[in-house]
């Protein structure tokens, strides 16, 4: 730890004042042993100069002064980075349920791996955090407006069903409002609370167009994410050789990993690309730990308090001890 991470470095000069009491001490006991020597007479030394208890009467003092040094570092407020739990944010979890969400190259579904993942996301996200749900297929739908009950979350994600059609573009743009009135209603004095859209999808955009890069597609509808200061954590989930069967047709449904990293790039966010339910699992522990937490620095003197404590203890103890000792 440097000195940068203490809040009043300027205790340290107590040290100065440990090292100085080590000298005099030293000094002390050279001085004492000289004068002991001046006696020629060994008879009268030993009665002068008793036998002392050797290097145990130093403890009390070492212990004191260890102390000492323990209390000035406490004294100069130390600080450690240290993982605090949000308080205040919000985030919209934004999940595909179009018909290719049926595929079985995820067992036993993508819908339902995908169910059991993000009920577990909602489960230990921290709860200071407000928590949304929206659902898409041809268009969305904000199933729940952020909250921090996880109850109605988890049964929203538990009553997902699919519809045809991927309109991307459009559920970016209804998380944005969801969070948006949200914020307006909560912000008060404070601001608004920072923000976090986590999109989980396993094909391309379909509606309104299948380009993303037209209006309201899935691209400007990032980028505005991005203007407004809210990433998008983007989750491609499926494989490369998925499909279903529509209307007695077997159609492939690979992940769409490119349009899914775009959206993350141009909204300043991250992209995940998950091919099983355990892969999906850790995506959503890594994004748990970013969105739950925050690293803070924060006070940390407490250990240096103890120890200096009781060390002071245990140096009042052991003088009591030598003393008892010294008494015939």
């Amino acid at each position: 730890m440097s000195l940068s991470g203490f809040a009043a470095p300027l205790w340290f000069l107590l040290l100065l004042l440990v090292a100085g009491l080590v000298v005099g001490y030293l000094w002390v006991q050279r001085r004492r042993r000289r004068y002991t020597l001046r006696f020629a007479n060994l008879a009268m030394l030993e009665r002068v100069a008793p036998h002392t208890p050797g290097w145990p009467r130093h403890v009390p003092l070492a212990l004191l002064l260890i102390a000492l040094a323990l209390l000035s570092v406490a004294l100069s407020g130390p600080t450690a980075e240290q993982k605090v739990p949000r308080n205040r944010a919000t985030v919209m979890l934004v999940i595909d349920v179009s018909l290719s969400m049926q595929a079985t190259d995820v067992t036993p579904s993508r819908l339902a791996a995908a169910q059991r993942s993000a009920t577990i996301f909602a489960d230990d996200l921290t709860p200071g955090i407000n928590l949304g749900l929206v659902s898409f297929a041809g268009s969305p739908t904000v199933l729940v407006s952020p909250t921090t009950d996880r109850a109605s979350v988890k049964e929203a994600i538990g009553n997902l069903k699919l519809a045809e059609a991927t309109a991307t573009g459009e559920a970016i743009y209804a998380a944005l409002a969801a969070i948006e009135a949200f914020g307006a209603a909560s912000g008060g004095g404070e601001g608004l609370p920072p923000a976090r859209i986590v999109l989980m999808a396993d094909g391309k955009q379909t509606v309104p167009t299948p380009y993303p890069d037209k209006p309201r597609g899935s691209f400007p509808a990032a980028m505005a994410a991005g203007d407004a200061g809210i990433p998008i954590s983007t989750i491609s989930f499926g494989t490369s050789y998925g499909r279903v069967e529509i209307n007695g047709t077997s159609q492939p449904v690979a992940a769409d990993d490119d349009s899914m990293r775009r959206i993350a790039e141009l909204s300043n966010g991250q992209f995940f690309e998950a091919e099983s339910a355990d892969a999906l699992d850790d995506v959503y522990s890594t994004l748990g730990e970013q969105i739950g937490y925050e690293t803070k620095r924060a006070d940390a003197s407490k250990p240096w308090l103890m120890a200096g404590t009781a060390l002071t203890l245990l140096s009042a103890a052991s003088i009591v001890i030598l003393w008892r000792r010294s008494v015939p």
